[in-house]
């Protein structure tokens, strides 16, 4: 029994009539009646009392009926559900992020992404450190990430999709507070407090604290963004970060704009060769969702996965 005969079936049995069936199915009554025929011969039973005005279900029949309409509407589920997932439209995706782009970038991917690509469902890790990002793209707990150049393994793609101005956080009740920029050499006698030291932005702080002519003072190494913050609030220390942090609104910490700082990337990265649908799909969400204006890629400029 197959499919196709299952559905001739469940016409003459909702019919009850041959005739009218082979009607509905677009085909002759003959082939019709021969394709019954054939079914109750490969289960050995008879589905259908026949008369010449009517047909009539017998018991077997009915159990046929019943169970075969509800295999019928699993297959075209069935079939509904792979076509999404062939094209990419539905599906799990891991997404790991930095701590800094929880407060930028994640929040407009993530209400893109339900729009665009509703029956999409991410995995989120955020508050990651670009290597341990780059090791879950190589072994797989990771699909995607939204990291901080530079990359290290030849392994792994990138596309940067956002730059952002460096600020410092300090504490509100502090001398540094005033609303203007600073400059690198004014935090030479301040105690950092800073990201771990495989980070980009350990290193990126390093070197401007350096090209300012001192060592930075790392009094507190975190993990967190918002930790980084409490201790600045706290009275801690001051820290370097990008300027989207800022939406972050914490009682005791102020923002200041660093002068001569270089901007910091973020991009979005995938295993080399990762050709999933979804995956594509997503990276178009991401640019489309960091790009002016927020409007959705033309096909054509799609991001190419080598």
């Amino acid at each position: 029994m197959d499919i196709r005969q299952l559905n001739y079936f469940i016409a003459v049995a909702e019919e009850r009539h041959f005739g009218r069936a082979a009607k509905r199915l677009h085909m002759a009554q003959p082939p019709l009646s021969q394709q019954i025929r054939q079914l109750e011969e490969q289960l050995g039973v008879r589905l259908l009392n026949r008369t010449t005005r009517r047909v009539d279900l017998t018991t077997a029949g009915e159990l046929l009926l019943d169970r075969g309409r509800q295999i019928v509407n699993d297959m075209e589920t069935l079939k509904a559900d792979v076509y999404q997932v062939g094209k990419g439209a539905t599906g799990v995706l891991r997404v790991g992020f930095s701590g800094s782009a929880t407060y930028g970038v994640m929040p407009q991917i993530a209400r893109l992404a339900k729009q665009m690509l509703p029956g999409l469902s991410l995995a989120l890790n955020g508050e990651m450190l670009t290597p341990s990002m780059e090791a879950g793209l190589r072994d797989g707990t990771l699909d995607a990430a939204l990291l901080r150049p530079p990359v290290a393994s030849q392994e792994i793609d990138y596309r940067v999709v956002d730059q952002e101005p460096l600020v410092v956080a300090v504490p509100s009740f502090s001398a540094l507070a005033e609303d203007k920029p600073v400059a690198m050499h004014e935090l030479q006698d301040q105690d950092f407090i800073s990201y771990a030291p495989e980070s980009v932005l350990y290193r990126i702080t390093s070197d401007l604290c350096r090209q300012a002519g001192f060592q930075p003072r790392i009094t507190q190494v975190v993990g967190e963004t918002s930790t980084m913050l409490a201790f600045v609030a706290a009275g801690g220390g001051v820290a370097v970060m990008p300027s989207r942090v800022r939406a972050f609104q914490l009682d005791g910490v102020a923002y200041r704009e660093i002068d001569n700082a270089p901007p910091v990337e973020l991009a979005v990265a995938w295993l080399r060769g990762h050709r999933s649908a979804l995956l594509h799909n997503f990276l178009d969400v991401v640019v489309a969702a960091t790009a002016p204006g927020h409007d959705p890629l033309p096909k054509d400029e799609r991001l190419s996965l080598s």
